[in-house]
């Protein structure tokens, strides 16, 4: 008689609670965690005003995406449920005098009625859960926007080396947030449309500095040298690289070569 053994199926890589709140704890100072260029604020502002507006970000992290448009007018509510982050959010506003309501919760199940916010965004969260958990979070994001509000979906862009080190890095289990995916712009504004709700503009952001500095950075810090966040600019070539940023935003070659990029959703 022939005995099989069953084998359980290696378990699949997520990213939990104690991922984010180990993150966030480990960085406190807040200055040496890389910003966004705004690129939140500077992507919203040319498609609505701010002044007045209820604004929801879910998975807030530091909150810096969400302070300037506190600063152009908007009533801004950041959620997460990584107390270690909310902590960092309190003290910034408390740092730069801003005004800000920090909301502890469950971005499956958010604690705010149905149509409460003209804009829900986020930045660095949806490539943090498998499909139909995705799918859920957007889901809630909808449920809470009014009539005619718009939802701002920012992720990692799929064609870029980033996300080969990425998942190299996941494989060895030495991935900081302990998994994460991937998106390319037709598959968001198809997942965005099956939600009922119109994508109706789309950015890519290239990085900078370089993935190459950041890479180099981090593997010095390692090692007890500490090169500044940012290089030293050399003028001309900083210069040259702005305008080149500038002239070619938002055309396909950098919607398909940058490193982030987002769609912006109209509520019918």
């Amino acid at each position: 008689m022939k005995i099989e053994e069953t084998v359980a199926a290696p378990a699949q890589r997520e990213s939990t609670k104690s991922h984010w709140e180990n993150f966030w704890a480990n960085k406190r100072e807040v200055h040496e965690v890389y910003s966004n260029d705004n690129r939140v604020l500077r992507n919203l502002v040319g498609l609505t005003g701010l002044e007045g507006k209820r604004v929801l970000e879910v998975g807030a992290g530091t909150g810096r995406d969400s302070f300037g448009l506190v600063e152009r007018g908007a009533t801004v509510f950041m959620l997460d449920y990584a107390a270690s982050s909310l902590q960092i959010i309190k003290n910034i506003a408390t740092e730069e005098k801003i005004d800000v309501s920090p909301v502890g919760g469950n971005a499956f199940s958010l604690p705010f009625p149905d149509g409460t916010f003209d804009i829900v965004f986020h930045q660095g969260l949806l490539e943090h859960f498998r499909e139909k958990e995705a799918r859920n979070l957007l889901v809630e994001n909808v449920r809470v926007l009014k009539k005619g509000g718009l939802l701002l979906v920012d992720v990692p862009q799929r064609y870029h080396i980033y996300t080969v080190m990425k998942h190299i890095l996941i494989a060895l289990d030495k991935w900081f947030a302990g998994w994460e995916r991937e998106f390319s712009l037709p598959e968001l504004g198809a997942l965005l449309r099956s939600l009922g709700v119109e994508p109706f503009y789309r950015y890519g952001e290239w990085m900078y500095p370089s993935l190459f500095y950041r890479v180099i950075r981090e593997a010095l810090m390692k090692v007890g040298v500490k090169l500044p966040l940012n290089p030293t600019p050399i003028r001309p070539l900083t210069s040259l690289r702005k305008r080149l940023r500038e002239s070619v935003r938002n055309t396909p070659l950098v919607l398909y070569t940058s490193l982030s990029c987002g769609i912006v959703s109209r509520k019918p």
